[in-house]
């Protein structure tokens, strides 16, 4: 679990954070549960989302857009996101449409279990939050092992729940 800083290009740090989980279900129904069930389960796992609306009709595929509104630590932000990549049963990746940032689920098939990254990428701080940086990092960490931590309930529940 890790916090890194890159340059976006035009000198302004860009954050990234990561964590892994070892989820004890198979890689399919992970996949299911993250991916393909995204629209459902979001809000399960990410409880800041108060509200998620589908723009595209169909199934969660490249292209795919929603808009959500989160609650962060009492701050409201709305933002339209879209599945920028997705290899079945590999990788996820939902990119900030009208924000600058990156999610990413990564999945590895370690059996009867699986192996779950996800990734959190803030491609550019708003100037007003810069002087903040150090924070914003911390806070970034924190919330993706969070987010590990409540997938892998959530995943493992239903597994449990559904044989």
């Amino acid at each position: 679990m890790q916090a890194a800083r890159r340059n976006d290009g035009e000198g302004w740090p860009m954050i990234t954070a990561t964590a892994e989980v070892l989820v004890f279900d198979e890689i399919a129904r992970v996949y299911q549960f993250v991916a393909v069930d995204f629209v459902t389960n979001y809000p399960r796992w990410s409880p800041e989302v108060v509200r998620l609306e589908p723009l595209s009709v169909g199934p969660v595929q490249v292209g795919f857009q929603a808009r959500q509104v989160r609650v962060d630590q009492g701050h409201k932000s709305e933002s339209v996101f879209e599945v920028a990549e997705l290899e079945p049963l590999k990788r996820v990746c939902f990119q900030g449409v009208s924000a600058p940032y990156c999610s990413i689920y990564e999945f590895d098939d370690r059996g009867s279990s699986t192996s779950l990254t996800f990734s959190f990428e803030l491609q550019a701080l708003e100037p007003r939050v810069r002087p903040f940086e150090k924070l914003v990092r911390i806070a970034l960490q924190d919330g993706v092992k969070r987010t590990v931590r409540k997938l892998k309930l959530l995943i493992e529940k239903e597994m449990l729940n559904n044989g």
